[in-house]
């Protein structure tokens, strides 16, 4: 019998954050410019340039604590991380070592291992006669980027699947996001993820070799790269090999992984106390100014839908996925506050229709929303007509009662008319209706959508199901 294994996940997730200036200078930060641009003689690393802070990434490194359940050091220390490659001028990067900004916290089903700030590195391109990466016989350095702040989180090895990883790494992105530290965008590079990975045999409390996988940018990738790694992590053990602790390449096009390095060219980083950096100790106000600005988190949103509101799981998590939907159904709900499902999902039909829009900037003012929703719960109107209402209310705006008055979407609800047009449909589908009577309900639905064609969809569905027992004696 072959051994089972269980993955063991950790991630270290690199974010960028969302400053007006680098870490320790005063350049300007940006995406997109022409190389070079943005750079001076600290980002430069020239002779005699001396780093100041940048108070507003302290900052943000206190909200992304604070909202992490982190512990936060009351005095925080940068250190030198020294070693040579040519996107790093200085010979050494300016990070955090033994006293991080943030230790410990959680989020969601996995821990906080520590939230350091440190400086980015330049951008290297390796560039050959095609122009292409591989194969190169030339390096390019544009230093635009040299000196981004950044925030490194590194949670502890409580990830147990890719699909968890995946699914974590969103939480954490929409997380941050909302806090509004970094704009997160991975296809971009602020938001970048490195993990470590071993595997053990299920139930062992034994660790197993872990190896890394660098510079991941996009869920998906994220997601192909680990499964990958643990496929050929299990391939190793099952053929009597050791998984050699490394550090390794994912790549997407062709699902390979390939060696980086191994652990015995890993750098001896000599940290040792930035000297030309005071230490930063964190004041009541600056944690008061910080805690000010943490708004209800994703999680918190969730959570709070679902037991206070009763939300289904799916409706919560879009909702509180994407604040702007989170705050167009509280508008909503303010109108109408006795259905929250029901205008969660007439929430959700909205914004199925104005693709990656703000609600609140469409043409629907929750009040219609509101409206249409009460419309719906009289079965004043179908879920079809609700959904023509809802075209029109997109295009053009305006109410509801008026959109169905004039269009004639008012629901048949019941009456004579309507038992006259079941019988009508009974009779034009004889054998459905035999089988009806034989116990086959499943059956109904020639001599529903008989009556629904009739009514042009008016018909309430339930009440003709109704009528079709009662006049087949049922």
């Amino acid at each position: 019998m072959s051994t089972a294994y269980e993955p063991v996940i950790g991630l270290e997730i690199h974010v960028q954050l969302k400053t007006r200036t680098k870490m320790f200078c005063g350049c300007e930060l940006s995406f997109g410019d022409p190389p070079n641009v943005h750079t001076c003689p600290v980002c430069l690393g020239l002779p005699g340039a001396l780093p100041a802070v940048n108070a507003r990434a302290i900052h943000y490194g206190l909200m992304i604590g604070l909202a992490l359940g982190s512990e936060l050091a009351p005095r925080s220390v940068f250190h030198r991380k020294n070693y040579f490659y040519p996107d790093l001028p200085k010979g050494y990067q300016i990070s955090q070592y033994d006293l991080p900004l943030c230790r410990g916290g959680r989020l969601g089903d996995v821990r906080i291992h520590r939230v350091h700030l440190e400086e980015d590195a330049a951008k290297l391109v390796h560039v050959g006669e095609s122009g292409r990466i591989h194969g190169s016989d030339a390096s390019i350095v544009d230093f635009n980027r040299g000196g981004t702040p950044l925030a490194e989180i590194v949670t502890e090895p409580d990830i147990r699947s890719a699909e968890q990883a995946r699914d974590w790494l969103q939480l954490l992105r929409v997380t941050l996001r909302q806090l509004g530290v970094s704009d997160v965008n991975m296809e971009e590079g602020s938001l970048r993820c490195d993990a470590n990975i071993s595997i053990r045999p299920a139930g062992s409390d034994e660790l197993g070799t872990k190896t890394e996988l660098k510079n991941m940018n996009s869920f998906r990738f994220i997601e192909q790269g680990i499964k990958a790694e643990i496929e050929r992590q299990e391939a190793l053990l099952r053929a009597g090999e050791p998984v050699v602790q490394e550090t390794l390449h994912f790549d997407p096009r062709t699902g390979r992984i390939t060696s980086l390095r191994s652990k015995e060219e890993a750098h001896d980083y000599r940290y040792f106390p930035e000297p030309d950096l005071v230490p930063i100790d964190i004041t009541d106000e600056m944690l008061e100014a910080a805690r000010a600005e943490v708004p209800e988190l994703p999680a918190e949103r969730q959570e709070r839908y679902r037991t206070q509101l009763g939300l289904n799981e799916d409706s919560a998590k879009l909702l509180a996925d994407r604040v702007e939907l989170a705050e167009y159904f509280e508008s909503v709900l303010a109108v109408n506050g006795s259905e929250p499902q029901a205008v969660a999902n007439w929430v959700t039909e909205l914004a199925a229709r104005l693709d990656e829009g703000d609600p609140a900037a469409s043409k629907v003012e929750p009040g219609a929303l509101a409206a249409l929703v009460g419309l719906l719960s009289d079965k004043a109107i179908t879920v079809g007509a609700a959904r023509q209402v809802l075209d029109r209310l997109v295009a053009e705006g305006g109410d509801p009662k008026a959109i169905v008055e004039a269009e004639g979407l008012g629901a048949i609800g019941g009456g004579e008319e309507l038992a006259g047009l079941v019988a009508e449909a009974i009779a034009a589908n004889a054998d459905a209706a035999e089988k009806i009577k034989a116990g086959n309900m499943k059956a109904i639905g020639p001599i529903i959508g008989h009556v629904m064609k009739a009514t042009k969809g008016r018909a309430d569905g339930g009440e003709v199901t109704r009528l079709v027992r009662e006049q087949l004696g049922l």
